[in-house]
C-alpha cells in the first residue's frame, strides 16, 4: 500500500507540475460546455423572418403581433412582393417568409379553407424543417385547427415530454459529458506509461517488486481524482449556467458515471502499454476515441439511421452506452431499472480492459 501510495503521488506531482496539461483538465470541460450550450445549439431562438401581408386585416395583424412576440422569431422585413421576397433570402437577411393570402380574414371568419404560405431557405435543411415546425405550431395555436389540414375539423395537442421548451441543453449536455470526460481519461493516461519509456524510468519499474497491477492502478488513479473533480464541474456548470436540473438520482448517476471512467483510463492503459511515443499514444487516443464519439455514439447523429455495421461499430463505443444513460437519469429522471443493461454492457467492457492492460503489461515486463 505505501508503495501504490508513493506511485500516485509521483504521478499526481506530473500532472500538476505541468501547467499545459492543467489547463486541459480543467478548461477543456469549462469551454466545452458552454460552446455546445450556447454556440452550438439547435434551439430556434431570434430566427430573422420577413413577412408578405397581402390581407391587410384585423386576423392578419393579430397574427403578425402573435409571432413577433414569441421569442423564436423576430420580424426583420415586412414585405411588399414576391420579388423582395427572393432578394431578401438571396442575401442571408432572412430564414422564412410567411406569406399571408388577400382572403385570409375573410376565409378564416367563414369558416372556409385557410392557406398560408411558409418558404424557407433550403440550404439548410435541418433548420429549415426546425423553423417550419416553430411557425406551424405557432400558427396552428393562433387560429385553433391544423395547418396542413384545415378541413379535418381536427385540432392537435402537442406535447414535448422532458424538454417542452425545446432547449438544446437536454440534447448537448449528455454528449458533451461523455466526449470530455472520454476524452481527457483517455488522452491523459494514453501518454502516461509511454512517458516512463520516452524518459527512461521504465527500466527501474522493470526492477522494482511492485506487480503489474499496482503499476497500472498508480497511473490511473490521479486521473480518476481529476475526473470526479471535472464530472462535478460539468454538472454545476449544467444545472447553474445552462438551467438543466437533474431529475433522477445523483448517486446512480455518480456510479455510473465512476463505471465509465475507469472504463476510459483503461483504454488509456492499454493504447500506453502498445506505443512507444507519446504523438503516437496522442494520435491514436485522439483518432480512436474522438471522431467514433462524435460520430457513431448517437450524441451529434441518431444511431439508428446508420447501416448495420456502423451500428455494430457504435455498440462497441462505451460513450454511446454511457450517454444513454446520462439522458434516461438526468433528462427523463428513471433509475436502474430502466438503465440496467447498460450499466453490464459498461462492466463488461471495464473487466475485458483490465484483463488485456494487466495481461500486456506482464508480457513487456518479461
Amino acid at each position: 500500500m505505501k508503495q501504490l501510495i508513493t506511485f500516485v503521488k509521483k504521478e499526481f506531482w506530473h500532472v500538476l507540475r505541468d501547467k499545459r496539461t492543467l489547463f486541459v483538465l480543467f478548461g477543456m470541460p469549462v469551454v466545452q460546455v458552454l460552446l455546445f450550450g450556447f454556440a452550438l445549439s439547435t434551439e430556434v431562438k431570434n430566427t430573422k423572418i420577413g413577412v408578405l401581408d397581402q390581407d391587410k386585416s384585423q386576423n392578419s395583424i393579430e397574427l403578425i403581433s402573435k409571432i413577433s412576440a414569441n421569442q423564436y422569431f423576430d420580424i426583420e422585413h415586412n414585405l411588399k412582393s414576391i420579388d423582395e421576397a427572393e432578394d431578401a433570402f438571396k442575401g442571408g437577411k432572412i430564414k422564412m417568409i410567411l406569406v399571408i393570402p388577400a382572403q385570409f380574414s375573410q376565409n378564416m371568419n367563414g369558416g372556409k379553407k385557410v392557406q398560408l404560405q411558409l418558404i424557407t431557405d433550403g440550404t439548410d435543411i435541418n433548420m429549415a424543417n426546425q423553423i417550419y415546425n416553430f411557425m406551424s405550431n405557432i400558427i396552428m395555436n393562433f387560429y385553433g385547427q391544423q395547418t396542413l389540414q384545415p378541413n379535418s375539423g381536427v385540432q392537435p395537442e402537442i406535447r414535448m415530454l422532458f424538454n417542452p421548451q425545446l432547449k438544446g441543453a437536454p440534447n448537448f449536455v449528455p454528449g458533451v459529458m461523455a466526449f470530455i470526460l472520454l476524452i481527457i481519461c483517455v488522452l491523459m493516461t494514453a501518454i502516461a506509461i509511454v512517458r516512463e519509456k520516452e524518459s527512461g524510468t521504465m527500466e527501474i519499474l522493470l526492477v522494482s517488486p511492485m506487480k503489474p497491477y499496482i503499476i497500472i492502478l498508480a497511473k490511473a488513479i490521479p486521473y480518476f481524482i481529476l475526473s470526479m473533480i471535472i464530472l462535478v464541474s460539468i454538472l454545476i456548470l449544467s444545472v447553474t449556467v445552462l438551467d438543466l436540473p437533474i431529475k433522477g438520482s445523483i448517486l446512480l448517476l455518480f456510479g455510473i458515471s465512476i463505471i465509465f471512467i475507469i472504463t476510459n483510463l483503461l483504454i488509456g492503459i492499454v493504447i500506453s502499454i502498445l506505443t512507444d511515443s507519446q504523438q503516437t499514444a496522442m494520435l491514436i487516443a485522439l483518432v480512436g476515441t474522438m471522431l467514433p464519439t462524435l460520430m457513431l455514439s448517437g450524441f451529434m447523429f441518431p444511431v439508428e439511421n446508420m447501416p448495420i455495421p456502423l451500428q455494430m461499430i457504435g455498440n462497441a463505443i462505451p460513450a454511446k452506452w454511457y450517454y444513454e444513460i446520462v439522458k434516461n437519469i438526468m433528462i427523463k429522471g428513471t433509475g436502474l431499472e430502466v438503465v440496467w443493461k447498460h450499466v453490464l454492457v459498461l462492466l463488461g467492457m471495464m473487466t475485458f480492459l483490465f484483463i488485456i492492460a494487466v495481461k500486456k503489461f506482464k508480457i513487456r515486463l518479461e
